[in-house]
């Protein structure tokens, strides 16, 4: 019985220990960090998008459009 009580105390008191160096760890991989890299890709994605939605709405759609018009005229 007292070899089990030792045990359980050197497992709580191991958890403990690990607890407490997981929160005096200085990494520098923080919550604040991983929210401006999503924040970031986000941004970039949304530009991304909207550069290519300017690109297509401009420019292939009307060409495209004219040509499918072209192809489908029966009048010629």
């Amino acid at each position: 019985m007292k070899n089990r009580i030792r045990n359980l105390k050197e497992k709580a008191s191991g958890r403990i220990f690990a607890g407490y160096m997981a929160l005096r760890e200085q990494k520098g991989e923080g919550f604040v960090d991983t929210a401006i890299k999503i924040l970031m890709a986000v941004v970039i994605g949304a530009l991304v998008l909207a550069g290519l939605y300017a690109l297509f709405d401009e420019t292939v759609l009307p060409t495209l459009t004219r040509r499918v018009q072209e192809m489908f005229s029966y009048s010629g």
